[in-house]
């Protein structure tokens, strides 16, 4: 009772307090649905009936226990991915999913009640465990949050590792064996990860003890589409030869450039290219970094009137994108509209500066 308190209670309090502190943030809520998911199991995750919720609490408590690993695939994937929206993959995937559960535990007012599908949940589970470990992995080069990138992999296996335990007894041994040792593990397991992200999340200022704020090196605002900008640091001498790369060569054209074969480009240590980009220029991964400059160049091709018979792929293809899919999802997140809609009004215009609020040469006015 007391873990499964204490694991409860820590978790809404954490989840709570981020949604207060970034009402906004889409990484906050799902962080709060992840939390109700694991209080439900936590609810309900022991072998002594006495304890063991009834009526509607019960009900609720069985409904958020089984979509837990749907919100943790969701929170994992949005925690890591700044541009991370809800896909059909993960929409689906989580409707199959939630319907499945609820047939698995009779919840439906339709249909067999009782009807076992957890060997359907468990092949479920387990596909959703390699696609959040192959998602979490897949970013880690280009990942330039450097705490963050040291945590993929970390959550990847500890989180992979608790689903697999849990998916791996249900093989074995079946859903229903839940001796009380096992169960206690189980919980004090949850516990203990509550623990860790409360840890993570909510870094004390020692300074605040004595209501004195420690000092901070503030990161100007950067025009994330634009990038480049003259600045003072340590990364400064690595300035023009960043120049000479992304205005001169424009490398970004390359759909297959790696971090790798940039730093590598860049002639410096890999964590001066790091900081350079992340401290100073204010970008959180590479993609987002060598995007802005693509977007930047689509804008003045999609405003050029030789050019407004060109297919939309062409253009995608021409500054980089490996897809049209993968060009229409960053130009919408970066101008908040498809680019059809930036070429119509640009056209119609006459002035490609309306269409948007940067000025599409800012990135020629660097200083270089």
């Amino acid at each position: 009772m007391l873990i499964r308190a204490a694991g409860s209670t820590l978790l809404l309090m954490l989840s709570l307090l981020v949604v207060r502190s970034a009402p906004r943030q889409r990484t906050a809520w799902l962080l709060l649905l992840f939390a109700l998911g694991l209080c439900g199991f936590l609810a309900g995750n022991t072998p002594d009936d006495s304890l063991k919720l009834s009526g509607l609490p019960a009900s609720l408590a069985r409904l958020l226990s089984g979509n837990a690993a749907i919100f943790l695939w969701w929170f994992a994937l949005a925690m890591f991915d700044d541009e991370f929206r809800l896909g059909p993959l993960e929409r689906n995937v989580g409707a199959v999913w939630f319907v499945l559960a609820l047939l698995d535990r009779g919840m439906l007012p339709f249909g067999p009640s009782n009807l076992d599908l957890s060997w359907i949940l468990i092949s479920l589970a387990s596909g959703i465990v390699v696609h959040l470990a192959y998602r979490l992995l897949r970013d880690w080069d280009g990942d330039l949050v450097e705490t963050r990138r040291r945590s993929r992999t970390l959550l990847a296996g500890v989180l992979g590792i608790l689903l697999l335990v849990d998916v791996g007894v249900d093989m074995a041994l079946g859903a229903a064996w839940k001796p009380r040792i096992f169960t206690i593990a189980q919980n004090g397991a949850i516990l203990v990860v509550a623990m860790l992200l409360a840890v993570w999340l909510l870094r004390a200022n020692a300074g605040l003890l004595a209501f004195r704020a420690a000092a901070t090196d503030a990161i100007p605002a950067v025009d994330r589409r634009i990038g480049l900008r003259q600045t003072a640091g340590p990364g400064s001498q690595l300035l023009p030869r960043l120049h000479m790369l992304m205005e001169v060569e424009r490398i970004y054209r390359d759909p297959d450039l790696t971090f790798a074969q940039f730093v590598a480009r860049m002639g410096a240590a890999e964590a001066e290219v790091r900081r350079l980009v992340n401290q100073q220029l204010g970008h959180r991964h590479f993609r987002t970094f060598l995007n802005s400059y693509r977007i930047a160049e689509a804008r003045s091709m999609l405003g050029d009137p030789a050019r407004a018979g060109e297919k939309m792929v062409a253009i995608a293809f021409d500054v980089g994108f490996a897809s049209l899919a993968s060009f229409n999802r960053a130009f919408k997140l970066a101008e908040g509209k498809p680019p059809s809609e930036i070429r119509a009004a640009a056209l119609s215009s006459g002035d490609i500066s309306k269409t948007s609020g940067s000025d599409p040469d800012l990135r020629l006015k660097s200083g270089f």
